[in-house]
């Protein structure tokens, strides 16, 4: 194991992955106080302070326990939810669909101004390694959030989203996987299935919209 290359690993991303995760989890809160669930705004989740949002296990130590055990191979992890009383939105079914695509979205959003920041560093000439990796980490990063977290399986932002959508009888069958969803996702994952079948095809295709949106910027800056 390099442990210099694994704290020049940690400091590229650090940054990138403090914004994705805490933009993602105060968006919901923020949607769903829009929508009428004070729920979080009330438990002070509704914030950009980083530490509201990181869980002790899933955000510092699994990851950092999948790297030495994988040689940097494989990493999974997750923040600490932000708690949703759905019966509280006004519409609950429609506004559900809201909140659990305010954090995917908030990560694409994320992804498209990194790659403007890695535009702009290119264009201007600054070639500083660090920032350039960095710019390139926080695409990447805000891309697999955006990614994994729409895949369709409670309790997965994605899962939230069916659930809204389906009709009523199948979208309360289909919520009562949650309990054990992050099993099976976390069992998907670890056989690579949604590594093949979803997050390759889907973060290939966000690539290619960043590329569509920042061709004015990169024609304008050439």
């Amino acid at each position: 194991m390099d442990f210099n290359n694994l704290i020049q690993t940690v400091l590229i991303y650090a940054l990138p992955v403090l914004f994705a995760i805490t933009v993602h989890e105060a968006a919901h809160g923020y949607v769903a106080r829009h929508f009428g669930d004070n729920t979080a705004a009330m438990m002070g989740r509704v914030t950009l302070n980083p530490i509201k949002h990181i869980d002790p296990i899933g955000t510092i130590l699994m990851p950092l326990m999948l790297y030495f055990a994988t040689s940097g191979a494989f990493l999974f992890g997750y923040a600490k939810p932000v708690p949703v009383n759905f019966a509280h939105l006004r519409h609950p079914k429609r506004d559900m669909i809201w909140v659990a695509l305010a954090g995917p979205l908030s990560n694409f959003v994320q992804a498209i101004l990194w790659a403007l920041v890695f535009t702009l560093l290119t264009a201007f000439g600054i070639n500083e390694r660090f920032f350039l990796l960095m710019a390139k980490a926080g695409v990447l990063v805000n891309l697999v959030m955006w990614a994994f977290n729409l895949f369709p399986l409670p309790p997965l932002d994605g899962g939230r989203v069916l659930v809204g959508l389906l009709p009523p009888r199948q979208a309360y069958a289909f919520s009562r996987i949650e309990p054990w969803g992050f099993f099976i996702v976390l069992g998907l994952v670890l056989a690579g299935i949604v590594s093949t079948f979803w997050l390759s095809p889907l973060i290939s295709v966000g690539y290619t919209i960043l590329g569509w949106l920042l061709s004015p910027f990169q024609f304008l800056l050439s």
